[in-house]
């Protein structure tokens, strides 16, 4: 087999997990492919070397952007050199739609002629259906994460594929909690509660006060509380700084492993909104999630979105299994007395355990794993170009 290149753009940490699978899945078909961009510490894993660390561009909402913004330029400058320097079979822009967008509007200004596959729909179901439209002509393909997604991309003419969400692949993770309990020094009859107040900088400046004083509330009701943080390489500085001002026993965790271990042993987790609630719901964890944004951010926030939920759970199933509290309800008080009423309750806990996974259980495509349908779809690509 020749060597084939694909050029990966993936802007924050799930897009990293995404992308790392996709990687494996696709060497497998292929052991010859060669794989180049920018990603995050999970593909660095795979021996792949990252154009740059991508916590510079990993940033949400609208007013977060504009201290960063004179980064985020200088670095779309640099992959749009280094696309044209690797000349790549295909490019695989990864979730991350306000940058990836951006390069995405470069490459078709320039008329490149590199085959394009986006992989994770932006959410036009959430934030305006009017993008959908504009999005569909920056691109040759798109893969969605959501069965309902597709629909909205190919009334306008896109090539659009639901290959599932790799959270599904988690159902198989093998846990080894004795050891992790030991590695930690967790006491034995510690009351675990999950805390993970995002991925991004900006994210863990917003939540963080809001999950101290949530945590602060629980310790009243839970002596023996104990707090595991899952966060990545990236922050784990920052995260560790800003915990150890908490007098809370506590551990600052790294890794998927470890990860998934944290979420398996825990009784509880307080969560920010995003994909870690379905690698909550596989693990069958129960938790809640809660999500701010900045005061001006929230009121663009309230005025654009178009759905009544945050959480993906409670999308598909059009009512509030997961308690979420975001934008004004993101509150320490309504998260603690939701927290509580469910780690008191047992039969609260387990009912919405089992109900999230009844609604996790459609995100899983047909015959493939998510990750090798991506895979499948990405090397087709190069085969159509390399014939056409």
């Amino acid at each position: 087999m020749m060597e084939k290149l694909v050029y990966i753009i993936v802007g924050e940490p799930s897009g990293d997990i995404l992308a790392s699978r996709m990687m494996r899945a696709m060497r497998k078909m292929n052991p010859e492919v060669r794989f180049v961009g920018m990603g995050g510490e999970t593909m660095t894993d795979l021996d792949f070397k990252s154009l740059f660390n991508i916590a510079d561009i990993s940033v949400m909402g609208i007013w977060e952007v504009v201290p960063k913004l004179p980064l985020i330029l200088k670095r779309m400058k640099q992959v749009m050199e280094d696309i044209e320097k690797q000349q790549p079979d295909v490019i695989v822009t990864v979730d991350s739609w306000g940058f990836v967008s951006s390069i995405l509007k470069k490459l078709k200004k320039k008329k490149s002629s590199f085959p394009t596959v986006h992989y994770v729909a932006p959410q036009v179901w959430a934030w305006k259906k009017s993008r959908a439209p504009k999005a569909a002509k920056l691109m040759d393909r798109m893969m969605t994460l959501l069965p309902f997604e597709p629909a909205y991309f190919e009334k306008y003419g896109l090539q659009c594929d639901f290959v599932g969400h790799p959270v599904i692949e988690n159902i198989d993770v093998i846990y080894n909690l004795e050891s992790f309990k030991n590695q930690y020094n967790i006491p034995r009859q510690a009351c675990i509660l999950c805390v993970l107040p995002g991925s991004r900088r900006s994210e863990i400046k917003k939540m963080f006060p809001v999950f101290k004083k949530t945590v602060e509330r629980l310790k009243k009701h839970f002596p023996d509380l104990f707090l595991i943080i899952p966060t990545i390489e990236a922050i784990e500085n920052e995260v560790r700084s800003l915990f150890s001002n908490i007098e809370i026993p506590h551990c600052v965790i790294t890794g998927q492993q470890e990860r998934y271990n944290a979420f398996k042993i825990s009784a509880f987790a307080i969560a920010a909104s995003g994909t870690v609630t379905l690698e909550l719901t596989a693990s069958g964890t129960p938790h809640l999630i809660a999500y701010k944004f900045s005061a001006i951010t929230n009121l663009i926030a309230k005025w654009l979105t178009t759905t009544k939920y945050a959480n993906l759970i409670n999308i598909l199933a059009d009512k509030q299994v997961i308690p979420e509290f975001v934008l004004d309800n993101c509150r320490d008080d309504l998260i603690a007395a939701k927290a509580l009423e469910i780690m008191e309750n047992t039969e609260a806990a387990q009912s919405q355990t089992k109900e999230a996974k009844q609604y996790f259980s459609k995100l899983m495509p047909e015959k493939m794993l998510p990750s090798e349908k991506a895979a499948s779809i990405v090397l087709k690509m190069i085969c159509i170009k390399n014939e056409s």
